[in-house]
């Protein structure tokens, strides 16, 4: 059978030969370094047909209308995650407890300041706090928190409030609309909802996995709830599950136009994209992990594709040192955790040497640099 391709003028180019494959090759790459964009059929030709080298070029060309090439940033963080009970049920979790199940637990305020404190310590400033859908958590539950830490820390600590998903449940659960709920949760101090919750958005990935998740359409409306309330979010993506190369793309698809409609509307949607890998040890859905090279390339391909967003994050938490790499795929930033149980659930390990991981990417030749979570400038004026 003959294999097409559809350029960017919507022309349909032919790959049935080396010399057309060759010939469409040349065409993106000019184009991509001219400051042009691709198509979803041209990043499936080159995920199919680029070599790792013209992938580093074209990812590297995309980046350097942000970043300077030598340059990469980098945060401390801490993952609290305040409760492991959830009624998701998805299939890739090793994490989550049912109500009523032993094991269960809600983290004490005293806890999660302990956890800040010790953060601080070690050099941090950024904490996420992640969890689940536990039904008995209510709306102020979170707002007296996220109040409670912005109180007691003010600038020495930023943090990342919720998940998209877990917002989505929040405000279900409140009988709120996505604007009321967002608009309480930035009354209560909250700067940042992360795009947590995505994996692959996809309708026929979430009823194999996540049925229990919210749709993808239901995700970037909360999303863009979040945008016009004033804070800040971002996009994330996992692979690795049993997901196809059509339903990674239409990830980005997805996740391109949102921020091209954010953009075009004066909002500055996404603040980054961040990718990591499915850990697959001690879930139902079991499998196996994808290896870093696989990692590197789709971090490439995105950074291409997804030319409208600035910061690209990859993740040491689940490539440890290998995901240094993906800094000459097109990323340009990361952070050191000290903790994730979620993940750590389902097999990453921390190290929490952060000498002898930063001397990684410097061996790479980047400078790199220590940077703070950037505060909505409308919002900073007002805490």
């Amino acid at each position: 059978m003959t294999q097409t391709s559809r350029n960017a003028q919507g022309d349909t180019v032919l790959l049935d030969t080396d010399a057309g494959v060759q010939a469409a090759l040349a065409e993106v790459a000019a184009r991509v370094h001219g400051g042009g964009r691709i198509t979803t059929d041209e990043a499936r030709l080159l995920w199919e047909h680029a070599s790792d080298d013209e992938l580093k070029s074209l990812a590297g060309a995309v980046r350097a209308r942000y970043h300077a090439p030598d340059r990469a940033t980098y945060m401390v963080m801490r993952i609290i995650n305040y409760t492991n009970v959830c009624v998701a049920q998805c299939d890739y979790c090793a994490f989550y407890v049912l109500p009523n199940q032993d094991g269960g637990y809600v983290l004490s305020r005293e806890d999660v300041f302990a956890k800040i404190d010790q953060l601080l310590e070690l050099g941090g400033d950024l904490v996420g706090f992640n969890g689940g859908f536990n039904p008995r958590l209510p709306l102020h539950y979170y707002a007296d928190l996220f109040a409670a830490v912005r109180e007691r820390y003010g600038d020495k600590v930023e943090f990342y409030a919720l998940t998209i998903a877990e917002f989505m449940y929040l405000a279900d659960r409140a009988k709120l609309s996505h604007h009321e709920a967002a608009e309480a949760l930035r009354d209560a101090g909250v700067f940042w909802i992360t795009g947590g919750g995505s994996e692959i958005l996809t309708e026929d990935f979430r009823k194999r996995h996540a049925k229990f998740k919210y749709t993808v359409r239901e995700y970037f409306q909360a999303q863009r709830a979040i945008v016009e309330t004033g804070m800040r979010t971002t996009a994330t993506m996992v692979i690795g599950f049993d997901e196809t190369l059509d339903e990674r793309l239409e990830h980005l698809e997805r996740t391109r136009a949102f921020q091209d409609d954010c953009i075009q509307d004066g909002w500055d949607g996404l603040f980054s994209f961040l990718c990591w890998t499915y850990k697959p040890y001690g879930t139902a859905l079991g499998g196996r992990e994808i290896t870093p090279r696989e990692y590197w390339r789709h971090m490439a391909l995105c950074r291409i594709y997804l030319d409208n967003v600035k910061h690209f994050r990859t993740s040491v938490l689940t490539q440890n040192a290998d995901a240094f790499r993906a800094l000459e795929f097109g990323a340009d930033d990361f952070d050191l955790p000290l903790e994730d149980e979620v993940t750590q659930k389902a097999g990453a390990t921390i190290d929490l040497d952060m000498d002898r991981l930063l001397a990684v990417p410097r061996a790479l030749g980047y400078n790199v640099e220590y940077r703070h979570a950037e505060r909505p400038p409308a919002l900073a004026a007002t805490a």
